[in-house]
């Protein structure tokens, strides 16, 4: 365990949490949430509102900085899997705190990118090479490791309730993602570019600090029983079973359709966003219409993540994977005709639900089916390939565009690749495996 390699964060340091009136589970929640809020910098959301800034003050084009941006993020995802390994080891506090610091340490290299490219002699290939590292690191340490461990660390907390919370969790971030670009924007004009990545930076530092001290790594090694449960209660028999490394997950059909339709999420998702207006511009909407889409989805979203949380938590996954598979591709097919008033509801409400049950999947998939034990493994893996698919998305959706003169052929393609996966998901049995039963806790 974390705590008796490193004697700095046993579970009583530096108070013992048995001692509070209250389950602690609930502040693990809170930082849970702010864990991911914190990993905005490392979000493409977060990275896009300094691009023009980027731009000029590196003195690259648009397509330089996007390419830029594309081999820091596929460079990241090569290493998630690693990084996994470490959240395993580790555990939650110290890979929360150590990944949060060093998101502060990579902001911070990127508000200097200028002037360290004019110190090292200025030039195109100079300042690509600098901006690309900064991405590599915001990527890996932000859209990564502290995503994907503050995610992870909340699971062990709670196992009746687990999707219930996890899905009120997802309700704040996706709230705090979708103003966070309105209020770096304002931190930009108020401050300026450098300046607002400074402070960025600083609040990154500040929570991995309050990180170390606060954070724990799981009920058990607190003295405590997951779910708030005393000892004196009636502990419900919940069928814990066997926990399996990442070998094992991988030779099961159920990791690769759950790790698939998150990734044709993350493909098609972050493609549909980065080419937002264009692909409303081609269906004769404005740039209005096109901003203006992302709320009603949201909404859509929330409700769907709220509900389907709750119900999923005493049910079989497979019918939320199928209804998300079915909402990405109404959506998808709501893009074909976005130029008719049905496309653009099919889009808002494929999308919407969808959202929302990806979240519901990506929250209870891995844990479910493979155990706590190497969780951060098996995530982190997956979140290589959900990361890898998001930075060929939009190149994908560019090519098609210059090459037949639309975004319809990208659409066929991820069309074709959702029913593949839809017809999967109603056929395979999505019982645990059994050949898991001999791994070990």
């Amino acid at each position: 365990m974390s705590e008796q390699k490193y004697p700095v964060i046993r579970p009583d340091w530096p108070f013992d949490v048995r001692r509070l009136p209250f389950y602690y589970g609930w502040l693990i929640w809170v930082f849970s949430m702010l864990g991911i809020l914190i990993s905005i910098p490392g979000q493409t959301m977060g990275m896009a509102v300094f691009t023009d800034h980027l731009i000029a003050a590196l003195n690259l084009s648009r397509t330089q900085l996007s390419l830029a941006y594309l081999i820091g993020t596929v460079g990241s995802s090569l290493f998630l899997t690693r990084a996994g390994r470490w959240y395993d080891q580790l555990g939650g506090r110290l890979t929360v705190t150590a990944a949060s610091a060093a998101l502060a340490v990579m902001v911070l290299f990127i508000s200097v990118t200028d002037n360290l490219a004019a110190n090292f002699g200025g030039g195109a290939v100079i300042s690509f090479l600098l901006i690309t590292i900064g991405y590599f690191g915001v990527r890996f340490f932000g859209q990564g490791v502290l995503t994907s461990a503050s995610r992870n660390v909340l699971l062990v907390w709670f196992e009746q309730r687990r999707g219930l919370v996890s899905s009120a969790r997802g309700v704040f971030v996706s709230f705090g993602f979708s103003v966070a670009p309105l209020g770096l924007a304002w931190l930009i004009a108020t401050s300026g570019w450098r300046e607002a990545l400074w402070e960025l930076s600083f609040v990154c530092l500040i929570f991995a600090g309050i990180a170390l001290i606060l954070l724990r790594d799981n009920p058990k090694s607190c003295g405590v029983l997951v779910d708030g449960h005393t000892h004196e209660d009636q502990v419900p028999k919940t069928g814990v079973r066997p926990s399996a490394t990442l070998g094992q997950a991988r030779r099961t059909p159920i990791f690769w359709l759950a790790t698939l339709s998150l990734s044709i999420h993350s493909l098609l998702g972050t493609a549909v966003t980065f080419h937002i207006v264009s692909i409303f511009a081609a269906a004769g909407r404005s740039q209005t219409e096109a901003f203006a889409y992302f709320l009603p989805a949201a909404m859509f979203s929330t409700v769907t993540n709220l509900l389907c949380g709750w119900l999923a938590d005493k049910r079989s996954l497979k019918p939320f994977m199928i209804l998300m598979l079915a909402g990405f591709t109404l959506g998808a097919v709501g893009l074909l005709y976005l130029q008719h008033d049905w496309g653009y509801a099919a889009l808002v409400v494929g999308f919407g639900i969808g959202g929302g049950l990806w979240s519901v999947t990506s929250n209870l998939a891995f844990i479910r089916n493979f155990g706590p034990l190497h969780l951060g493994e098996i995530t982190g893996f997956c979140t290589a390939i959900m990361v890898f698919a998001s930075a060929i998305g939009p190149a994908l959706f560019s090519l098609g565009l210059d090459y037949f003169g639309s975004y319809a052929a990208a659409l066929w393609v991820c069309i074709a690749a959702l029913a593949l996966l839809l017809t999967f998901a109603f056929v395979l049995p999505q019982s645990r495996p059994s050949e898991l039963g001999k791994a070990a806790h």
